[in-house]
């Protein structure tokens, strides 16, 4: 029967609501009226508040479904924050850039009023390789160095492997067992001459991943290479680390976070209930039944929009096949922290330095210029990753504080021992984080686990930056994996 035989006036989301209510009254055994006194009902439950899971919401709410999108923290934005420096101001303090073919989360941005700005890249990049100082024109952005030309020279081969795997899925290509036995390390080293070149790799990996070359499986790296571009653009590892061109072109005015706070507004506070963990899934064919701090929720089906660390340490019954299992249990998130000095101008700019430095000396080996557009505050921030990150993160606050202002000093000169305000985020120490930027693996994880990235399995779904096919790691692969998990459930819930 159609909505419109016999009369009736019943809307498409009238009739989706009452399927949704019938179905899980159906599965605990009671009638409708009986078990909407119990619990709340609706079609879609989304665990987790960043990008992925508002993307959700913000689809299925577009196509008549209701939703009930449930965030661990006081906040929406995950992975992205916008920190306050006081009258006003923000820095951010996780992922941040926008670059060409990234274009859902510029998509995003847009429908909810917020543009870009380019990163500034103006003036002379820093190299500080063995105690010594280059500059070099920050557009194109490479020096003339020895060190950094044989670097350069795996980028092509590196590139012609990533144009050899399925975008999204590296498991399927016919040198998969190959690649995936071998980290990045084993494969990079032996065609680096110098311990220069083998340093500038461990500074890429660390910015990139938050993690070693020896920890990164060589299949995982090259998937992740095919999938920075689009459609009709191949990925690139150049793309990855490069300004002008790159993944870190172009900043949101007002800063990242400020794209969930948006979505979330529009979403309602029906839609989106904050401080609600979700702790346990119980699920069957016919529904799911989801219970976080204060709240039990029946629905048609559940997105669980969290990084796979994350993801695992929800208690689902019955247990997840042991695909998912595994792979849940081999996605370390990257250990990467956000040292930060604000300062009353940016004073680099000053004397002709863009901020962006690259260098074989910690904690940050690679920095950037943070300031907002106006340029009416300076903000200078450093990656530290990795084993950087593991020696930083020991050490006592002061230390912190000390050891990256005189960091930054070497580049900046004496004025970067005092800044109005110090600022670091070390993501690993987020309760609904535990690490930044993406959850990455190490050899042989992907042949055996990763068929099942961003697989649902029955009611479940996922989604997440990581579970992306392309810029999984960046925000635009987490917008991406929100829309595809939400294409998903739509598909299985008409």
């Amino acid at each position: 029967m159609s909505l419109s035989e016999h009369g009736s006036s019943v809307t498409r989301r009238e009739a989706l609501k009452a399927g949704a209510v019938a179905a899980g009254a159906a599965w605990l055994g009671a009638s409708p009226a009986a078990a909407a006194s119990r619990l709340r009902r609706t079609h879609v439950v989304i665990a987790g508040g960043g990008l992925a899971g508002l993307s959700a919401a913000r689809q299925l709410t577009a196509d008549g479904y209701s939703v009930l999108l449930l965030e661990a923290r006081d906040r929406v934005g995950g992975r992205t924050l916008n920190h306050p420096i006081g009258r006003g101001r923000i820095t951010e303090v996780g992922g941040e850039y926008v670059g060409p073919t990234q274009d859902r989360i510029a998509a995003l941005a847009s429908a909810v009023g917020i543009g870009t700005f380019p990163t500034y890249n103006q003036g002379q990049n820093i190299l500080r390789l063995h105690g010594h100082d280059s500059r070099y024109a920050a557009s194109p952005g490479i020096p003339d160095n020895r060190d950094f030309d044989d670097v350069l020279k795996l980028i092509p081969v590196l590139d012609g492997m990533a144009e050899e795997v399925p975008v999204g899925a590296p498991w399927r290509s016919r040198h998969a067992g190959k690649w995936d036995r071998v980290t990045l390390a084993q494969f990079a080293y032996p065609k680096l001459n110098s311990s220069g070149a083998r340093s500038l790799l461990v500074t890429a990996t660390q910015a990139v991943w938050g993690a070693q070359p020896e920890e990164l499986s060589l299949l995982y790296v090259i998937g992740y290479i095919a999938g920075a571009g689009d459609e009709e653009n191949p990925g690139s590892m150049l793309r990855l680390v490069t300004t002008s061109g790159g993944a870190q072109q172009d900043r949101l005015l007002g800063g990242s976070q400020l794209v969930s706070e948006r979505v979330a507004a529009e979403l309602g506070p029906r839609v989106v209930r904050l401080r609600e963990p979700v702790r346990s899934i119980v699920h069957d064919s016919r529904g799911v039944r989801v219970q976080s701090r204060s709240l039990t929720i029946e629905a048609a089906a559940v997105i669980v929009a969290m990084n796979p660390h994350l993801a695992g340490q929800v208690d689902y019954s019955p247990a997840l096949p042991a695909r998912w299992r595994g792979l849940f249990g081999n996605a370390p998130n990257g250990h990467l922290i956000k040292a930060e000095a604000v300062f009353a101008t940016p004073f680099w700019r000053e004397d002709g330095f863009s901020g962006q430095a690259v260098a074989d000396v910690g904690p940050a080996t690679s920095t950037f210029d943070n300031s907002p557009p106006d340029a009416s505050y300076g903000v200078f921030f450093g990656f530290i990753g990795g084993d950087q990150a593991r020696r930083f993160a020991r050490l006592s606050p002061a230390a912190r504080r000390r050891a990256a202002l005189e960091n930054f000093a070497l580049y900046l000169g004496p004025r970067a021992h005092h800044p109005l305000e110090y600022v670091e985020m070390d993501w690993t120490r987020e309760r609904f984080t535990q690490g930044c930027p993406t959850g990455h693996f190490g050899p042989h994880a992907l042949t055996r686990y990763g068929s099942a990235l961003g697989r649902p399995v029955g009611r479940i779904h996922f989604a997440g930056t990581e579970t992306s096919d392309y810029w999984p790691g960046y925000m635009d692969g987490a917008v991406r994996s929100g829309e595809r998990a939400a294409r998903e459930v739509a598909r299985q819930l008409s």
